[in-house]
């Protein structure tokens, strides 16, 4: 595998209902076992990055890597294997009727039977906490157990690379805590897009802000966080009373911005 886990490089995307690209001329590498937050506004791409990761939609020019195999035509099929997406709600990743059979669904579509199959889902189960769910009904669980079930089918298919999207939307206070925990106890590469920025400043020590169709600022989490004027740039805000973290001017840690007016 390369350094860059996850390298894109020019990557661009138009709708056609759209006069202005959403994606132009995107940049990004991201190493392996890094857990970054991906920030922005409403509309800015995200979700259409998220996509591309898959295999979900073509890039119309640049090219996105991952574990050094190109995201194109002919291996989508190893593509969707090592990109493990966990959607926003849980309900559109749980489907069968048992817990354990959305984790055994897809090593079942991949050709994965018997002890090996039964093996893989008591280590993904394990892996989240969540041994003692397989044999509940998805729809009976709570968002925080839904969640983590989510998790675990994603990871019985061996990624490289855990993409979430709001994985906190309906979560309480302890759930959202539970779910940082684990999402520090995994080894895997993340991308975690959120709008909760706490839950980014806890999770991830890189973020990078996506607006007009690049990344316009890439800097340690606490760094990013700490500058308001950067967030209210791009329509991003700590929560009412919440204090914005504290950024040494001295700090060694990667800070990049992609655009002059964007600095961090």
């Amino acid at each position: 595998m390369s350094c860059a886990d996850l390298r894109i490089h020019g990557l661009g995307f138009s709708y056609p209902t759209r006069p202005d690209p959403v994606l132009d001329g995107l940049d990004l590498d991201i190493d392996a076992g890094e857990r970054v937050a991906l920030l922005g506004p409403n509309g800015s791409g995200k979700t259409t990055l998220v996509h591309h990761l898959n295999g979900l939609l073509e890039a119309q020019t640049g090219t996105i890597t991952i574990g050094g195999v190109t995201v194109e035509h002919g291996h989508l099929a190893e593509i969707r294997r090592r990109v493990g997406l966990v959607f926003q709600d849980p309900d559109d990743q749980l489907f069968m009727h048992t817990v354990h059979d959305d984790v055994a669904f897809g090593p079942a579509n991949l050709g994965i039977t018997g002890a090996e199959r039964e093996r893989v889902v008591t280590e993904a189960l394990g892996a989240v906490g969540a041994a003692e769910l397989a044999d509940r009904t998805p729809h009976h669980l709570s968002g925080g157990e839904k969640r983590r079930a989510a998790i675990a089918t994603v990871l019985a298919m061996d990624p490289h690379l855990l993409v979430l999207d709001e994985p906190t939307s309906g979560l309480d206070p302890v759930g959202r805590r539970r779910l940082a925990e684990l999402l520090g106890s995994l080894p895997h590469t993340q991308i975690i897009v959120t709008h909760d920025l706490p839950f980014a400043l806890a999770t991830c020590d890189r973020s990078v802000i996506l607006d007009h169709g690049h990344i316009t600022a890439d800097a340690p989490t606490h760094q990013l966080l700490a500058d308001t004027a950067l967030l209210a740039q791009h329509q991003l805000e700590l929560p009412f009373g919440y204090p914005a973290p504290t950024a040494p001017r001295s700090d060694s840690l990667r800070q990049r911005a992609h655009r002059p007016d964007s600095a961090v």
